[in-house]
């Protein structure tokens, strides 16, 4: 992981020399190659690399080189400092000339004072950054000058050979690097403003490995891990956040955008939950058709193998991370190659087909934050539907996600969920029955993938629904869906639904519920006869072929892969009967 974070900072040029860091500059004092007095000029807010001696100082009077506080490269009285910094400001010159320029300007009474004099006037602070500019160039973009910098801070490290040790980032000799600076990124997450990716406990025996104390247990050199750094600062910094983590992805080579599955598939394409359960039919409609032409490219692309030539050696790496107080938590690592990674996501994008309510097509493509969120109860008044999920769901979370990118089984707590979920929806008494039955259909979705990947059921378990499907829940479900159906044609005014009164206890015991409303239906059956003769036969008939397509007896209880074809089979037929009409 860390190797793949370095060559990615070493690949889009992110990383930072050793012994630099980005700052940002006040002023610089412009100078000509004659080291004449030219004037100030004001920086910007960008920042420049600089080189910075951090933790090398290790409580002396050293200060930075090229880029310091005005009050350092003009004092008003000599320090350790200031002298340190003309100091290395000769040595500098011996690499680049224009440093040269530089201290002939500091040693000059007269200059220093006209530089004092135009810095009051830009009202340049004591404490702010100032550095040298030559003919308008400034030095610190100089590339012979971080080259100069990189040998001359060694001087300052301890060069102890009992201590140097093999990088776990780059194989060679390093000396431990000291403390390791923050990671960017996290506070949303539950991190502080300097969480530390690597970091270790008290020096005691108990956190000790084979004599190895600190950063000797997992050495990593300075450069490295200023790379790795980059990186992940680069990378969280437009990742999203998914279950309380946040997703950061990337490749081995750089890819185009159409090429990255995460940006085409419809579950990893658009990571804000969205306006979907809001739009008007006909909108929703079009989305559907772009999404499910999109899934269908994803699909083709890999069984016509047109990318392999160029992309058969790619791999991706996904990393979930947090943050808990002051460290960086890893929740899940995951890579892999890329043609694999289209196959499982083609793979999970079939699992998941379902028809819409309507039964006139699929469902769209859904966002994964929101499909998440059909893994908790429903709520009618949720004002922080994301802290649940956060809460709730970030256990379960990496383990979806492993069975989405690997193809692996889902965790029997997604179906558990998903029917806690049904059950809830089931029992609202929410006027909105269209958004109410979309979010039906995405649970539901889940419950088809679980039977697919968990219970072997891909040959039966079809996107509508299924006659031939003989499992006796799953039909059982159906009937539920007919009898609700029946009901609602003989009294279209009935305050309470079959449904709504039975549905919770006939997923669990079908054999007792199923009788009840057999009897309530016949009912219901010679009401209609009175006002609708050939709906009543189109019921019957769908009722018998429905009964009839039971291999076996109506359970007296179901199991939890049972009462998932409960869901699939009640929902389905809804969807059905919706067709029909």
């Amino acid at each position: 992981m860390l190797k793949s974070l370095y060559d990615y900072a070493l690949r889009h040029e992110l990383a930072l020399p050793a012994g630099c860091v980005n700052k940002t500059v006040k002023a610089y004092l412009s100078l000509s190659a004659q080291s004449d007095y030219a004037g100030v000029i004001m920086g910007d807010a960008e920042p420049v690399p600089c080189p910075d001696i951090g933790s090398l100082a290790n409580g002396t009077k050293l200060s930075n080189v090229i880029v310091e506080k005005r009050s350092v490269v003009l004092p008003e009285e000599p320090s350790a400092k200031s002298a340190f910094f003309l100091s290395a400001l000769r040595d500098a010159a011996e690499a680049v000339p224009e440093c040269a320029v530089c201290v002939a300007a500091l040693e000059n009474a007269e200059t220093r004072e006209k530089l004092r004099q135009e810095l009051d006037r830009n009202k340049v602070k004591p404490t702010d950054r100032i550095s040298f500019a030559v003919d308008g160039l400034p030095i610190v973009r100089n590339d012979a000058l971080l080259a100069w910098w990189a040998t001359y801070r060694k001087q300052f490290a301890k060069q102890d050979a009992a201590n140097q040790t093999r990088c776990l980032i780059t194989g060679e000799l390093c000396e431990p690097a000291p403390p390791m600076p923050p990671i960017k990124g996290l506070e949303k997450v539950g991190g502080d403003k300097s969480p530390k990716l690597i970091c270790f406990n008290k020096e005691t025996p108990a956190f000790e490995s084979y004599g190895l104390k600190q950063g000797a247990n997992a050495p990593v050199s300075e450069e490295a891990f200023s790379g790795v750094k980059a990186a992940l600062d680069s990378l969280l910094a437009d990742a999203p956040i998914l279950a309380g983590m946040k997703f950061v992805h990337w490749y081995d080579a750089d890819i185009q955008p159409e090429d990255d599955p995460f940006q085409t598939s419809p579950d990893f394409g658009d990571w804000d939950l969205g306006d979907d359960e809001e739009e008007t039919p006909a909108e929703r409609q079009r989305k559907e058709r772009a999404e499910n032409d999109k899934a269908t490219q994803l699909v083709n692309s890999v069984r016509s193998g047109e990318r392999d030539v160029v992309l058969g050696k790619v791999r991706y790496h996904i990393l979930l991370l947090s943050g808990v107080g002051g460290r960086v938590m890893v929740r899940r690592y995951e890579q892999g190659d890329y043609k694999q990674l289209q196959t499982a996501l083609a793979r999970w994008n079939s699992d998941l087909a379902l028809t819409n309510a309507s039964g006139t097509q699929l469902l769209p493509g859904c966002k994964l934050t929101a499909r998440l969120l059909r893994l908790l109860k429903y709520q009618k008044s949720d004002s922080k539907p994301f802290e649940r999920l956060s809460k709730e769901l970030s256990s379960v979370t990496p383990t979806i996600l492993q069975s989405i990118l690997t193809g692996a089984p889902l965790p029997d707590s997604v179906a558990v969920r998903s029917l806690q979920a049904i059950r809830s929806q089931m029992l609202s008494d929410e006027e909105d029955s269209g958004r109410l039955l979309y979010g039906l259909g995405l649970s539901c979705q889940w419950l088809k993938a679980w039977l697919i990947r968990n219970q072997n059921k891909g040959d039966v378990m079809m996107s509508a629904y299924n006659p031939e499907n003989h499992s006796p829940a799953y039909q059982c479900g159906a009937i539920l869906a007919i009898y609700e159906k029946i009901q609602s044609a003989a009294y279209p005014d009935v305050n309470v639904s079959v449904v709504q009164r039975y549905y919770a206890s006939a997923i669990q015991t079908p054999a007792l519920v199923i009788g009840r409303l057999s009897q309530l239906s016949v009912h219901h059956l010679k009401e209609l006869d009175k006002t609708a003769p050939k709906l009543c036969g189109y019921f019957s008939r769908l009722l018998a072929n429905t009964y009839a397509a039971i291999d076996g007896a109506i359970p007296t209880t179901l199991t939890l892969p049972e009462q998932a074809e409960f869901a699939l089979g009640y929902y389905q037929m809804q969807a059905y009967r919706k067709k029909e009409d």
